[in-house]
């Protein structure tokens, strides 16, 4: 679908898109007009993000397709919040390597 991630890339693999309810082009313009066509991201320090929004995002991520939980994100607010998603599911995920520390037989009971 255009407008999302790098232009469709980021849908590579994924199941998401199929997922997506039937009316999504519909529930994408309301969401566009809504919110301005400009990206809702609020900044740390409490500024806005001045950008044409392009990609409508899922504040929770998951199916959740409800207005509450769509807002209208630039292209580069929506991949980086996307990137940070992923990378925190990829930590939650990960298997630890780390061998629990064992004591010098000698100093054993």
């Amino acid at each position: 679908m255009p407008g999302m991630i790098g232009g469709g890339m980021a849908w590579e693999g994924s199941t998401r898109r199929s997922r997506l309810p039937k009316n999504w082009a519909q529930i994408c313009k309301r969401i566009k007009r809504r919110d301005g066509y400009r990206c809702t991201m609020i900044y740390e320090v409490g500024g806005r993000c001045t950008q044409a929004g392009t990609d409508v995002d899922h504040i929770v991520p998951g199916d959740d397709h409800g207005d509450d939980n769509l807002r209208l994100l630039c292209r580069w607010c929506h991949a980086r919040k996307s990137g940070q998603e992923g990378a925190s599911a990829a930590a939650r995920n990960r298997v630890s390597t780390q061998r629990p520390s064992s004591t010098h037989p000698a100093l054993e009971d």
